[in-house]
């Protein structure tokens, strides 16, 4: 059975999803009031007996107005800034919230950085807004910093790192350090067995946080209980690997159990079989080549655009949201439950990114 896209009567710009066969709930909303959004995002799981565990803010206007928005909210928030970004004129908020099991909440340096739940098939952790301990160091060391720091609070509740089925990093300037970033992913990946096991699904993506740190990093990990679930990487039917440009992560995820399977893609964007950028100065072409490759990756585990249960889409220039909308009309593709965001993507040559979830009843 297809997801059901609820949508507040009270807050049109409010979606929730409830992900089929879980007690997990998907809720997007977009703005330009941080205190109005977080207010829809509570009421939103309020209504659904949901605790939110994160929130993805992505605000573009002044970090200082953000913080006393969100003073003595729930759940963890990260805060982000788009490289890209030169004015204050867009804000959405992403929230994942569950309901029905108990939360446990992690600790990590002092401070909360996510929370450990479980559903009688596999128990789960979430770790958002996870910061390295010295803004001020040289990049790499902070990548490693951030990384050893994932590792050790997956390892106090119970988790390998090989674990992971899905990261997204947000790196600071992004288009500055990617390849030296993707070295140190990569030397750190090769360390912890990940390449061994299954190399998680992910998005990186050019923001700034208010640390001011080189990046932060959101990361979910599975660890099955009882052999009921499946997990595997999912090759991509139009691209070819990322490791074959040296970028260590898979195009998706999914995880099959006896109730729902779930499938998690990677930011995906106009690349082509090859690793090289499609469409180049074409961001009309970029964005239908980029729904081309997630329409595929659907498919190929039986799911469709109705499936979807929450996404990001991203654009180095919000200026051409117009060509994705038109984009999605020529498809006939039903109300997405995106949020909107502007940012650097990993080459410069890249104008269009898209990340998505999806999940249906039964396998």
């Amino acid at each position: 059975m297809p997801a059901k896209h609820q949508r507040s009567e009270n807050n049109p710009d409010v979606t929730t999803v409830a992900l089929p066969g879980r007690s997990e709930h998907a809720i997007t909303v977009s703005g330009r009031d941080c205190a109005a959004l977080y207010r829809a995002v509570g009421a939103a799981a309020e209504a659904r007996d949901a605790r939110v565990l994160t929130r993805f803010v992505f605000a573009n206007g002044d970090q200082k107005a953000f913080r006393r928005d969100v003073a003595g909210t729930d759940g963890c928030t990260v805060w982000l800034r788009g490289d890209t970004v030169r004015d204050g004129a867009t804000v959405a908020m992403q929230a994942f919230a569950i309901s029905g099991t108990p939360l446990v909440p992690v600790r990590h340096g002092g401070r909360n950085v996510g929370f450990v739940y479980e559903d009688g098939q596999a128990r789960y952790c979430r770790l958002s807004g996870v910061l390295p301990l010295d803004p001020g160091a040289p990049r790499d060391v902070q990548t490693r910093d951030v990384l050893e720091t994932l590792a050790a609070a997956l390892a106090a509740q119970g988790f390998e790192f090989t674990d992971t089925v899905r990261t997204w990093f947000y790196l600071d300037r992004l288009l500055e350090w990617y390849p030296a970033f993707n070295t140190v992913r990569t030397a750190f990946f090769a360390g912890h067995g990940v390449f061994e096991k299954r190399v998680p699904a992910s998005t990186g993506i050019g923001a700034g946080n208010p640390a001011g740190a080189a990046l932060t990093v959101d990361l979910l990990a599975i660890r099955p209980t009882n052999g009921a679930i499946r997990i595997e990487a999912v090759p991509s039917p139009l691209q070819g690997s990322a490791l074959n440009y040296r970028s260590s992560f898979s195009r998706a995820v999914e995880v099959v159990g006896p109730t729902h399977r779930f499938l998690t893609i990677s930011g995906t964007a106009s690349i082509g079989p090859d690793g090289q950028t499609m469409c180049l100065g074409d961001c009309t072409g970029q964005i239908g080549r980029t729904l081309d490759v997630v329409q595929a990756l659907l498919q190929s585990r039986g799911l469709d655009w109705a499936d979807v249960t929450r996404g990001i889409a991203y654009f180095a220039d919000l200026a051409d949201l117009p060509a994705f909308e038109s984009a999605c009309r020529a498809r006939g593709l039903p109300g997405l439950p995106l949020a909107l965001a502007q940012a650097a993507i990993c080459r410069a040559d890249l104008l269009f990114e898209l990340e998505v979830d999806a999940a249906r009843c039964g396998e």
